[in-house]
Formats: structure tokens, C-alpha cells, sequence
């Protein structure tokens, strides 16, 4: 493998290659060892028309060395013209490199999947590349998220504010864009781990939680958030827990019941008929569920201090209309809940003055 000294003039950088980010304060580091031990790795490059080169890999070095005025470069003159085969290598050269960052590999990976230019298979890149499909997969479903959460992740499993592992967002990856960009962010300011991102994914999941309730979930902090699915993970399972004992069928609860009053004087029958009426069940029926359930999620209410008003003047212009709308919806929601309630009330006062006739009789 040859490697000789070519003008820096002559080299072009490859707009088109797989790594685009370049760390300011790494490619100073870069330079200042160029300028004390010199260029220890050459770059690789093709020959291009009008006797020109172009870069393969070594963007980092070429700059550095450009940056400091170096006048020609050690470089390596790659004899491969195939663009699938290029682009292979560059990227395969990065994944050795630190500061290839999993958004640049998931790019990477989804042009050799979708470019016309290319139509891969993740089988073929698994080969060549010696990753595992799913390791292949996972980078290209980071492409999902906007480019506000696309910012914010990083490599490693370290968890740190402001910042997002790989790990922390595969939970949310099927979430739909509304509530998937969101609750990344969310991850990312409240340094959430994995684990709880899962039970936050599973709550966001579930089928039977309106969109509307989900939308109003988004204003709570990732601890409230975790508070709630814990809530609701113990509702469900009070309400998916059996009886305490098999309930007997109405036609044999009845048998059972005319035969105690057979039993009984004519005046004890009078008695017992009554106080059937007057006494409550035991059984908890489901009004009672959906009441507890909903006075366990309402909070007690307390005025809004003047302070918490005044900061509606500070919400961005950008995100008023989002306010706006998470605002009439809870409006809308609590009046729905307000007139059925109100209904649920009169019938209990028309049940207890059926009840008090029936005894008076």
C-alpha cells in the first residue's frame, strides 16, 4: 500500500460521505498535534477528473492540516470506482472513529437502505459492516424523532441532562409524533432512565386512555408522569381483582331468600322486606369505581396564585395555539364530567326517596 505526498490543493472534501459533524474544540485538539508530532495517519483518496482527488476518509486530517497551511498531505490512492464499495468503507471507517455520532449512522444506514442509488438489504450491510441487523434497525428507527430531539442524542449509555441515549428513545419509537417528540424531550430535561421511559411508553400506549387525556399528561414532569402510571397500574389491577367469594346466581340468591322468609313470622317477612330495600350492597357496582377512580385522579382544589397567571404572558408565540388548545380541552372534559355527575346526583336523590316511600308503605 503506497502512500505518497499530494498537494493540498488538488484534494476535495466529499460532501456526500457519511460523517458531516466536526467538533470545533476536537479538531483544534487535532491540529496542535499535527503541528508537534505531524500527520501520524494518511488519508485515503480516489482520483477524479482533471487530474484531481477526492476524499475516501480523513476529512478531520485534511482540515487540520489545511488549517495549519501544510502545502501537501500523505495520502493513500484508492484504485476502487464502485460508490456502493466507497461508501462502504467510509462507513466503516467511521465506526472506528469517536465522534461519528448515531444520528450520522442512522443517516448512513438509511440512504444504503432507501437511495436509488444503492437499495441495500439490512442483510447485506450486517455483513459487511459486522453489525447485527438489529443494530442496524434500531439506529435507522432514531430518525423517527424530530430534529429538536435529533440534536440531543448522543453515543454511550450514560444518562445526562439535556442529553439522549439510544436506549432512552427506542421505548418511544411508535408513539405518534405528537406525543413521541414531546415526552423525548421530556426524557432528556428530567434525566429519566430507561426504565421508567418504558412504563411511560406503555402509559402512552394503552388503548383505553383517550388522546385527549394523553395530550394533558404532556404538561406533567417525568416524575408526574411516573406517578401516574403507577396509579393507574394499581386501578387496573384492583378493578382485575376477583371476588372475594364466587357470588351465588340471582336465581339461587333468590331460592335462598325465600326460603329464610318461609322460616320467619308474617311480621319478620314485613321486617326483612324492608330493611332489604333500606340496606346498601356489599359488592362495590361500577358507578362507585368510576367515582373513586375519578376523585383519586382530581387534585383538591386550590386558587391559581396571581404569579402562575401572569406567566400565561411568558408562554412563546409558538407555542400559544398548543396552550390554547390543551386548555379547552380540560375545559371541555371537566364540563362533560360536571353535567353527567350532576345527573348521577339527582338520580341518587329520586333512588333514596323511592327507598324512604317503600318503608313508610
Amino acid at each position: 500500500m503506497d502512500i505518497i505526498e499530494i498537494l493540498t490543493e488538488l484534494i476535495d472534501e466529499d460532501t456526500d460521505q457519511p460523517r458531516y459533524q466536526f467538533d470545533e474544540e476536537a479538531l483544534e485538539e487535532l491540529m496542535k498535534s499535527i503541528e508537534e508530532l505531524g500527520l501520524l495517519s494518511p488519508i485515503k483518496v480516489r482520483t477524479t477528473s482533471n487530474g484531481r482527488y477526492k476524499i475516501i476518509y480523513g476529512n478531520r486530517r485534511y482540515k487540520a492540516s489545511k488549517m495549519l497551511g501544510r502545502k501537501t498531505i500523505p495520502c493513500i490512492v484508492s484504485t476502487v470506482t464502485d460508490e456502493m464499495e466507497i461508501y462502504l468503507e467510509q462507513i466503516a471507517e467511521n465506526l472506528t472513529r469517536e465522534g461519528f455520532s448515531p444520528i450520522e449512522e442512522a443517516e448512513a444506514f438509511n440512504k444504503l437502505l432507501n437511495d436509488p442509488k444503492f437499495r441495500s438489504s439490512t442483510k447485506f450491510l450486517s455483513g459487511k459492516l459486522g453489525k447485527p441487523e438489529s443494530y442496524i434497525k434500531n439506529k435507522c428507527e432514531l430518525l423517527k424523532f424530530g430534529n429538536a430531539v435529533k440534536k440531543l442524542i448522543v453515543n454511550g449509555t450514560e444518562i445526562r441532562k439535556d442529553k439522549l441515549t439510544e436506549d432512552q428513545l427506542l421505548p418511544l419509537k411508535d408513539l405518534p409524533i405528537e406525543h413521541r417528540d414531546p415526552l423525548a424531550l421530556i426524557v432528556a430535561r428530567d434525566e429519566l432512565p430507561v426504565s421508567d421511559v418504558k412504563k411511560i411508553a406503555k402509559l402512552f400506549k394503552d388503548k383505553s386512555i383517550s388522546d385527549s387525556t394523553k395530550d394533558k399528561l404532556l404538561f406533567k414532569t417525568g416524575s408526574g408522569l411516573i406517578e401516574t402510571w403507577s396509579t393507574y397500574e394499581q386501578n387496573k389491577a384492583e378493578r382485575a381483582k376477583p371476588a372475594a367469594e364466587p357470588k351465588p346466581s340471582a336465581k339461587a340468591k333468590k331460592h335462598e331468600q325465600e326460603q329464610e322468609l318461609a322460616q320467619q313470622p308474617a311480621q319478620e317477612q314485613e321486617r326483612a322486606t324492608k330493611q332489604d330495600v333500606s340496606q346498601p350492597s356489599a359488592t362495590v357496582v361500577p358507578i362507585e369505581l368510576m367515582l373513586q377512580t375519578l376523585a383519586a385522579a382530581l387534585p383538591p382544589h386550590s386558587p391559581l396564585p396571581a404569579d402562575v397567571l401572569n406567566s400565561v404572558a411568558a408562554i412563546r408565540a409558538s407555542e400559544q395555539d398548543r396552550f390554547a388548545h390543551a386548555v379547552n380541552s380540560i375545559i371541555n372534559s371537566l364540563e362533560q364530567h360536571l353535567t353527567e355527575w350532576r345527573t348521577v346526583r339527582e338520580l341518587v336523590k329520586t333512588t333514596s326517596v323511592t327507598a324512604i316511600a317503600s318503608l313508610q308503605e
